[in-house]
């Protein structure tokens, strides 16, 4: 066959503020590869097919010294995220032709494992494509499921407000409170989502932007669950409307991820109502509910007891828009990038 070309995304500029396809990332076609004849130092050599886009990555879009509980993206080099990929050749023990490896991979065609470390080999049930495994089936999943099962302490009758619900975590999120016996309050920027929100189940869905959410939380609440993937003004209205013992998962803070973040407002709050506040970060919860995320939660995903939806994009040189796209919130599902077809 002879070499071809290996796409990459690679990270070429740090934004100031929205990351701009094109500029902060560039998709490259100057890398090749030769398929069958490029040495795998007793590695496997995958063909990349699906890849995730989600909002923690623009953290990532930072100066090498800027700290975080993410490294950096390495300028020049090619950027990372959650994807599946099938395998071509293989000399690593354990890792057949054919098998396919979940876990965080490079923005390439074409990758060389020399192990399994950050890697995992991974089958779907026939129902689902591979790309549900990077999102409901996969991380977006496990964090609403992890999150929801370890400080939601959820009862039945209490209200939830969960923000960005028909996002890939927000819609999880709402169905898992409905299943717990909850009233759902949600939030979302568009009519389309709104409307997703109603046919997953909540009970009170709005659009931010043209409804005052303070307004909604007077109304439907007290709010005893705060689902948090905004921060900001929203992240204040829901305290305000807070009960006595609510609870508040942070599991995002969107507002600020592109700009100077919004300093909360009133933190006394958090005493005068004895708020209990709970950031995470699902991998330090996966020792613990990972086993049932598999057995209980996905097999509702591929029954279809669980809904969820993909805004997918194909091709790599689609990268760049679809990050943008994701913090700006245009996107209309867990988005994903199919990168090839097996």
């Amino acid at each position: 066959m002879g070499p071809i070309t290996n796409g990459r995304v690679l990270f070429n500029a740090v934004p100031e503020d929205y990351p701009v396809p094109g500029e902060t990332t560039v998709y490259d076609t100057t890398q090749t590869i030769d398929l069958e004849n490029v040495p795998l130092n007793c590695g496997f050599l995958v063909k990349i097919l699906v890849l995730s886009v989600d909002p923690y990555m623009r953290g990532r879009l930072r100066a090498a010294e800027g700290k975080s509980y993410m490294p950096a993206f390495i300028l020049g080099d090619p950027i990372t995220s959650g994807g599946i990929g099938v395998v071509l050749r293989s000399e690593f023990t354990g890792v057949a032709v054919g098998s396919h490896v979940r876990g965080l991979v490079l923005h390439q065609e074409y990758i060389i494992a020399p192990d399994l470390t950050g890697l995992e080999l991974i089958e779907k049930d026939p129902r689902l494509s591979w790309s549900a495994y990077i999102g409901a089936a996969g991380m977006p999943g496990e964090t609403a499921f992890m999150a929801w099962k370890e400080y939601s302490r959820a009862k039945q009758g209490e209200i939830v407000f969960v923000s960005t619900g028909a996002g890939p975590v927000g819609s999880m999120v709402i169905q898992l409170a409905k299943q717990d016996g909850l009233k759902v309050i949600a939030s979302a920027g568009s009519e389309e989502k709104v409307k997703f929100m109603k046919e997953i189940g909540a009970d009170v869905a709005f659009n931010y932007k043209t409804t005052d959410t303070r307004a909604v939380l007077e109304k439907e609440g007290p709010v005893d669950i705060f689902w948090d993937n905004v921060g900001g003004e929203t992240l204040d209205a829901a305290m305000e409307f807070a009960a006595l013992h609510s609870r508040i998962i942070e599991c995002g803070q969107i507002s600020g991820y592109n700009g100077v973040p919004p300093p909360m407002k009133n933190p006394a709050l958090i005493i005068a109502k004895c708020m209990h506040i709970h950031g995470f970060l699902v991998r330090y919860l996966r020792p613990k509910h990972a086993a049932t995320f598999r057995a209980e939660f996905v097999p509702k995903i591929a029954s279809g007891e669980f809904k969820f939806t993909e805004d997918v994009s194909r091709g790599l040189q689609t990268v760049g828009d679809v990050i943008l796209a994701v913090q700006k919130g245009t996107n209309t599902g867990k988005a994903v990038v199919v990168v090839a077809d097996e």
